[in-house]
């Protein structure tokens, strides 16, 4: 029979305070606001890059190695409704993301514009990474 070893602890901490004290982080330090590095994957057997994956698409690896992308992609579909302004980039690097558009209305933003990083998300995986456009809005068609 396997046995296993089970610590207990006896002693109740003085202090909350104390408590958070001993305690150490176990994430990366949260980035700045205004940090626009951006950090993909990519996967060490076949090359294929990817944003927060577990495991590669094309050949089923879970080994990656990090690296920092240039922030610079091109607006491919919108996601969801309008008022969200979030859409699918395809970044140069060869993977998409998610992200929202800033700094501009929704109905401007087109497929095919191209954008930049402005903040990354967080390194826990909280949030978008924000992107804005880097070239000026073309007018709109008109259908009528």
């Amino acid at each position: 029979m396997l046995q296993t070893e089970t610590r207990e602890h006896t002693e109740p901490r003085e202090t909350p305070d104390a408590a958070a004290a001993d305690a150490t982080p176990t994430g990366p330090p949260a980035a700045p606001a205004g940090c626009r590095e951006l950090f993909f994957q990519r996967c060490v057997w076949c090359g294929t890059p990817a944003y927060r994956r577990s495991f590669c698409r094309a050949c089923g690896s879970m080994t990656f190695s990090r690296e920092r992308s240039a922030g610079v992609g091109v607006v491919v579909r919108r996601n969801g409704h309008a008022h969200h302004n979030t859409w699918f980039v395809a970044m140069d690097e060869g993977f998409n993301l998610l992200c929202q558009v800033t700094g501009t209305a929704p109905f401007v933003v087109g497929v095919g514009v191209r954008v930049t990083v402005v903040r990354a998300g967080a390194p826990i995986g909280q949030g978008l990474p924000v992107v804005e456009l880097t070239e000026s809005a073309r007018p709109l068609p008109r259908l009528w």
